[in-house]
């Protein structure tokens, strides 16, 4: 087992709340009137920034920090692995299929082809080329392609290579923004915002062999990130041209999410546990319940109660978002993953033995000659 890094799950308080927070300001500024307000705040949330975004890449540099090295010392890591993450991942995953399948039958009595609902439950949905249930689980199909390509590169012993991972952003970045100038095909852009999300966890596993294995040079993490800056850059204004999202969000805004990660997570790593922040921490503990919750809390909020138009009335419908998605995310962890984590941990297999060095043993002949 490892130690849990209190600035890591700061990171992910961080991360879950930028994407929180810019869920609530979407509806706000696209469902309700905002008057003089929606220039600047449609500046903050869609011009310059798309927080959203931000946050899923900081989750992202979190699993390349992480999951590399969350293979077991057993007799099975891989095995291990597998399992400890499917039960990290599935439970409190379902929960969140049952609370928003009951949610649309309730409030918009809508319902979901059983095939659709089938393919979400295995997570694989995206690979079949069927529909998301709701948007924001495009991310765990990522997460999942890691995990994989980590447990391959495992096998083959190549994961932990001091050249591995520094290997995949550079080449990744290579041929991505080059593909992104030279090729007009939207499938290739989509092939390469997968390889785009895939660098970022990599390179979140080179800061990590600079800051803790000792392996690497902060040369290899500057240049990794820089190539990796012009990659994203190059990739959201050629993946999403000026504007999308009905013109809510411009390209830069993707391009400056995955640069501010990047900053945003080597700061933190740098300092380590000096930038940990008990509360923040806590909501990182959580992260992954807020994430599947909130956008439900959102929706039930909004079409609930609605406390007015304007800066006070926003602020109160934030602030009871906040606290409603935080207090059920927290059973969520108490009574379904807590617990899913713990009885994942009984298949693990038995610690692997270490060889037994038997030193040799001089004869008195011996050690007086």
């Amino acid at each position: 087992m490892h130690k849990r890094l209190a600035f890591i799950d700061t990171l992910r308080g961080i991360a879950v709340l930028a994407v929180l927070v810019q869920h609530v300001f979407e509806v706000i500024l696209e469902k309700h009137p905002t008057g003089v307000y929606y220039g600047p705040l449609h500046g903050i949330f869609g011009y310059y920034m798309n927080f959203g975004r931000f946050g899923v890449v900081l989750f992202f540099f979190v699993s390349g920090f992480v999951i590399p090295f969350s293979f077991p010392d057993s007799a099975t890591p891989v095995r291990d692995f597998t399992i400890s993450r499917f039960f990290r991942l599935y439970p409190a995953y379902w929960t969140s299929i049952v609370v928003g399948l009951v949610s649309v039958q309730l409030l918009d009595s809508k319902s979901f082809p059983l095939g659709q609902i089938a393919a979400n439950l295995t997570m694989l949905q995206t690979f079949v080329n069927v529909p998301n249930l709701w948007v924001f689980y495009w991310t765990l199909a990522i997460e999942l392609l890691f995990y994989v390509g980590c447990t391959i590169l495992f096998a083959m012993g190549l994961l932990n290579r001091r050249f591995t991972a520094v290997t995949i952003v550079v080449a990744a970045a290579l041929v991505g923004t080059t593909a992104a100038l030279f090729v007009e095909s939207r499938a290739v852009s989509s092939v390469m915002e997968v390889g785009l999300n895939l660098s970022a966890m990599f390179l979140g596993k080179i800061i990590r062999d600079t800051v803790i294995g000792g392996k690497l040079r902060w040369t290899h993490v500057t240049v990794c990130t820089l190539l990796y800056a012009v990659f994203a850059a190059t990739l959201s204004d050629r993946r999403f041209g000026g504007v999308y999202h009905e013109n809510f969000f411009y390209s830069y805004s993707i391009g400056s999410a995955y640069i501010c990660a990047a900053v945003v997570f080597i700061g933190f790593a740098v300092f380590g546990e000096r930038m940990a922040w008990r509360p923040m921490a806590f909501v990182g503990v959580i992260s992954y319940s807020v994430y599947l919750m909130s956008p439900f809390a959102i929706v039930y909020v909004h079409r609930l109660v609605w406390f007015g138009d304007g800066p006070l009335g926003w602020s109160i419908f934030l602030v009871v978002i906040l606290a409603l998605s935080i207090l059920v995310s927290w059973m969520t962890y108490t009574f379904i993953e807590k617990p899913s984590i713990s009885f994942g941990q009984r298949f693990r297999s038995a610690r692997r033995k270490q060889p037994v060095v038997l030193e040799p043993v001089l004869s008195t002949q011996g050690a007086a000659e």
